[in-house]
């Protein structure tokens, strides 16, 4: 070992051991030529097994090749910078960022001061966040599956192209997240025809929960034959009493036509007015009697329903204030007005493609994309 020594050396170990790494110096050829204690207590080796040794022999031939190779890579620079691992004695691996730096003697020999700091405790943190985004990741692809589920069965409760007798009923429904708080219904039955478009407040899962769970209540209101006015006075209590009061509250348009006696029934409550159109006119607009639901026993109006007069080619209109509320580039709202004015423009064409127009013309309208669920219901009174 003699051989190896020099002056330099000798005059800065009592520097290296004062540093909090582990420090070893090796010479041209890669033997090591000094260890700080702290080296020798990170690898569990004596000065005896390390000295004098490359520091290459510590490993397995693959893995000291890639080394020799990390170390090789950027010392034509003078330092070079990466994370390997510390052996350890009984076969255990210290993860480490190592820091190799040449220098050089007074008579031109090089030398490599190699520092090892241990990251043990960084990689354990790093494997730790690991997991746990992998778990989210996983368990965010399980919610996007459980979404897309939910909208698929909720998109199989919007009502298709709908035939009863003469009438013929079109429906759409767009949510503005993967699912969302409205829905339209469209119940026929034997002698009378029931429609309803429901807008729950909120956005989102909680939203299409409570729109669903309306839905099925609405549903079994019309089995049973209640009418539309003391169905939305069920509606209002039953989401007061099962659902929480001023948790969520809804609004809606309810419709009744009557196949025998050419009449349309209307009930409201705090939704956008529905529009009964004959082709060639200005809508007729029908306003809501009752305020919101779900927030007072007393919401429902003590006569709620309007009963109109329908005649051949009459066509009713029910959707939600995604439609209405809308703005243009100037920040101006399409509103009532703007959307019955694009009604009496389509209220010409067939019943599928007016369906489609209005929808393009309020896209066309609206100034980047909707910021709430809409749906619309078409009649046509033959």
């Amino acid at each position: 070992m003699d051989e190896l020594r020099t002056d330099w050396l000798d005059d800065f170990k009592c520097i290296l051991e004062t540093i909090n790494q582990g420090v070893i110096v090796n010479d041209s050829n890669k033997r090591v030529l000094f260890a700080n204690s702290l080296f020798l207590r990170m690898s569990g080796l004596s000065a005896e097994e390390l000295l004098g040794r490359p520091i290459t022999d510590l490993y397995p031939p693959e893995d000291a090749a890639e080394l020799t190779k990390r170390i090789e890579r950027r010392m034509g620079e003078g330092q070079s910078q990466y994370e390997f691992y510390l052996p350890l004695r009984g076969g255990g691996r210290m993860p480490v960022l190592v820091t190799a730096k040449q220098i050089k003697d007074r008579d031109g020999r090089l030398f490599a001061v190699i520092t090892a700091t241990d990251i043990s405790e960084q990689k354990r943190a790093e494997n730790a966040l690991r997991e746990a985004n992998a778990q989210l990741e996983q368990r965010h692809r399980e919610m996007e599956e459980d979404l897309l589920l939910a909208a698929r069965v909720q998109q199989s409760l919007v009502p298709g192209s709908v035939a009863w007798g003469g009438v013929s009923v079109e429906a759409f429904y767009q949510p503005v997240r993967t699912i969302g708080g409205d829905f339209g219904l469209v119940a026929p039955r034997a002698d009378h025809l029931s429609i309803l478009v429901c807008d729950v407040s909120g956005h989102g899962i909680g939203s299409a929960l409570v729109a669903n769970r309306i839905y099925t209540e609405t549903m079994s209101q019309i089995e049973r034959g209640a009418g539309i006015g003391e169905m939305m006075k069920h509606l209002n209590l039953f989401v007061m009493r099962n659902l929480g009061s001023n948790v969520f509250y809804f609004t809606l348009a309810a419709t009744r036509l009557n196949r025998d006696e050419h009449t349309l029934e209307f009930a409201g409550a705090g939704h956008p007015p529905a529009m009964i159109v004959q082709p060639g006119h200005d809508p007729r607009l029908l306003e809501s009697r009752s305020s919101v639901l779900g927030l007072l026993a007393d919401a429902v109006d003590g006569d709620p329903v309007t009963k109109v007069a329908v005649q051949p080619g009459d066509r009713v209109i029910m959707y939600t204030d995604g439609f209405t509320e809308n703005f243009d580039a100037r920040r101006e709202m399409l509103g009532v007005t703007g959307l019955s004015e694009i009604v009496r423009q389509t209220a010409l064409l067939p019943l599928p493609r007016m369906k489609q127009e209005i929808i393009d013309r309020v896209a066309a309208y609206r100034s980047g994309p909707p910021a709430d669920d809409m749906s619309l219901v078409i009649v046509g009174i033959p």
